[in-house]
C-alpha cells in the first residue's frame, strides 16, 4: 500500500494548488464582473483555470489519487493547448488567462505544475 498522496512533500503540492485556486478564482472573477465584454474566452478560460485548479486541491487533499491525475492531464493539456495558441494567434487573446504563453504572467508555474504532481502521483505507486 502507497502512502497517502498529501503526507510529505504532497503537503506542499496541495498548498501550493490552494493558492492556485485562490489567485486564479479571483483573478477571473474580477476580469468577468469588470470586463468580460473584452475578452470573454480569456476570461472564461482563466475561470476554467481557477475550477481545475479547486478540483486538484480537493483531490489531492483527500487522496483521490485517479480524479488528480484526470484534472492533473486537463491542467497539462490546458497549459499546452492555451499556451501555444496563445502565441500563435494573439489577436484570440487580447487578455492573458492564468495559462497564457504557458503561464508567463505567473513565472510559468502553471506549465511546471502539472509536471511535478504527475511525477508526485506515479512515483509514489
Amino acid at each position: 500500500m502507497s502512502a497517502p498522496i498529501g503526507a510529505g512533500p504532497g503537503r506542499a503540492l496541495i498548498a501550493v494548488y490552494g493558492l492556485f485556486s485562490l489567485a486564479a478564482g479571483a483573478r477571473a472573477a474580477v476580469q468577468i464582473a469588470g470586463r468580460f465584454s473584452e475578452a470573454p474566452l480569456a476570461y472564461t478560460l482563466s475561470a476554467f483555470a481557477a475550477l481545475v485548479y479547486i478540483v486538484l486541491t480537493v483531490a489531492l487533499a483527500r487522496g483521490a489519487r485517479r480524479l488528480a491525475l484526470v484534472a492533473l492531464g486537463i491542467e497539462l493539456a490546458g497549459v499546452l493547448i492555451i499556451g501555444t495558441a496563445s502565441l500563435v494567434d494573439p489577436a484570440a487573446f487580447p487578455d492573458e488567462t492564468v495559462w497564457s504563453a504557458y503561464g508567463r504572467g505567473y513565472l510559468f508555474i502553471p506549465l511546471v505544475l502539472p509536471l511535478v504532481g504527475l511525477y508526485w502521483l506515479l512515483r509514489r505507486r
